[in-house]
């Protein structure tokens, strides 16, 4: 059975994304400052996360990956 094809909404805490990147944490900021990797989300007043999808976005192309400006 194929699984569904739409990405999980869920957030991911830094040392999750760690984990599932590779990425040491300078690595990580270094990317988002450069816009080579998804920005965290602030979900509290001192507590940020991560999209599971924007990650899985990333995973899936790390080499060519922008982030793309969606504020409107």
């Amino acid at each position: 059975m194929a699984m569904a094809s739409h990405a999980p909404n869920r957030f991911l805490r830094l040392n999750t994304v760690l984990d599932r990147t590779g990425l040491s944490r300078a690595t990580l900021y270094r990317k988002i400052q450069a816009g080579t990797f998804p920005r965290q989300v602030k979900l509290a007043e001192r507590c940020c996360g991560w999209r599971e999808s924007a990650i899985e976005e990333w995973l899936q192309n790390p080499m060519f990956y922008e982030v793309t400006d969606r504020a409107g």
